[in-house]
């Protein structure tokens, strides 16, 4: 008689159930498949779970990003500092703008770039002529930096912060004051993008955001989500073609006033993500429960240790990280990952240095040296992390890991 072989356990993976598909379904069956009810509907419950007054839905997180650049303003003769420490798209989003990217350092046992870091980064680009228009910090693996430190810094030096949190829908942060706040929901950013891939907190298949307090920078990211254009009557600069003899507008008329592009989400996207975020509380309390269990299971594991807390943060995890001297145990992270697959555990690393790939090699601006973000890069390996991971699975991982190294 054969055993059943134990499940595969993901990095990460969507958590979906009869529910999103109901919601989903009822979109099929409707009229509208995109520009429709459900968009609107989505933007109104984020903007509300986040407390931020504004919220603009599109179609990934990369392009959430870029249209937060475009819409403040980023551009060809500017700079922007990234850290070194990210997914592509980060600094990605500049380059489209036609912008320059100057890599700052992180904290080794963290991964984010804090103040300190971005300062370095942005005397260097002022130091090569380059005028830096935004600071582009990171809450990596759901944890947050510094964004009061940061929203200082970018003051001084007369920057903008645009926030990425792909991965930290849900994240909170304590101030000075010990005053609470929702990441998202503007106190010390002009704007925050967000990602709904099926990893992250909550899943749209595919889906971005983009929050603000500002009226005036919410009408810039929309008309930039669709093509540059607007049918609003007060921006028509073509007035001999926009109206009729009576002075309104026809009907039919729109203007592209801005380059913009395609990066609506559809009415199917916003229908799952709208019922996903219903359960976005539970999923944040899963996720820490699971982050604490690996904490726990982990401590006093030789060659072992779990990533590095910052104070005042509570983390909607999106990954559970474990900093591992693969050197020190003579080991290398290939075959560690390959011995956790054969036992049906998956594994990633997250990220590689940005400014190491070929690509930015040959473009970024010259930046301070980052051996935070090496020295991170060369230990974390990203473990399983999602709703429906049971703790009896987080057991099993932790053990098929103490057993590849040795421990």
């Amino acid at each position: 008689m054969t055993s059943t072989p134990a499940p595969f356990l993901p990095y990460g993976r969507q958590t979906i159930d009869d529910d999103d598909i109901a919601a989903v379904t009822q979109v099929l069956r409707g009229d509208w498949l995109t520009g429709g009810p459900a968009v609107n509907a989505f933007e109104r419950a984020l903007a509300d779970h986040i407390q931020a007054p504004l919220a603009v839905v599109c179609s990934t997180g990369t392009s959430a990003l870029h249209l937060a650049y475009g819409a403040v303003g980023v551009g060809e003769g500017d700079c922007v500092v990234v850290p070194a420490i990210t997914f592509l798209a980060t600094a990605n989003a500049a380059r489209y703008l036609g912008a320059e990217v100057v890599f700052a350092d992180v904290d080794p046992d963290t991964g984010l770039m804090m103040p300190a870091h971005a300062e370095a980064a942005l005397l260097a680009a002022q130091a090569a002529g380059k005028r830096v228009k935004l600071l582009a910090p990171v809450h990596l693996n759901g944890q947050t930096g510094d964004p009061v430190g940061m929203a200082e810094l970018a003051s001084r030096y007369g920057a903008v912060v645009v926030e990425d949190a792909c991965h930290a829908l849900g994240t909170s942060y304590l101030d000075a004051e010990g005053v609470s706040h929702l990441v998202g929901a503007g106190a010390h950013a002009e704007l925050t993008c967000f990602s709904f891939h099926p990893v992250k907190t909550i899943a749209m298949g595919e889906g971005g955001a983009v929050t603000s307090t500002s009226p005036e920078m919410d009408q810039s990211l929309r008309i930039l989500r669709s093509h540059g254009m607007t049918r609003d009557p007060a921006l028509f600069q073509r007035r001999d073609l926009a109206f009729a003899a009576d002075g309104q507008a026809n009907p039919w008329y729109y203007e592209m006033i801005a380059e913009g592009n395609n990066y609506r989400a559809t009415d199917i996207q916003c229908a799952l993500g709208t019922s996903q975020l219903q359960k976005l509380d539970g999923f944040v309390a899963r996720r820490r429960h699971l982050v604490d269990l690996y904490q726990d299971l982990l401590a006093g594991v030789p060659g072992v240790r779990p990533l590095g807390r910052v104070a005042g943060s509570m983390p909607a995890w999106h990954l559970a990280v474990a900093l591992i001297d693969f050197d020190g145990l003579g080991t290398d992270r290939a075959a560690v990952m390959r011995a956790l697959a054969a036992q049906g555990i998956g594994s990633q690393v997250h990220y590689m240095p940005v400014p190491w790939h070929p690509y930015w090699q040959e473009r970024a601006v010259a930046g301070p040296a980052i051996p935070g973000a090496e020295a991170y890069y060369r230990q974390c390996l990203s473990l399983p992390l999602y709703p429906a991971l049971q703790d009896a699975d987080v057991v099993r991982v932790v053990a098929s890991l103490k057993s590849v190294l040795g421990a």
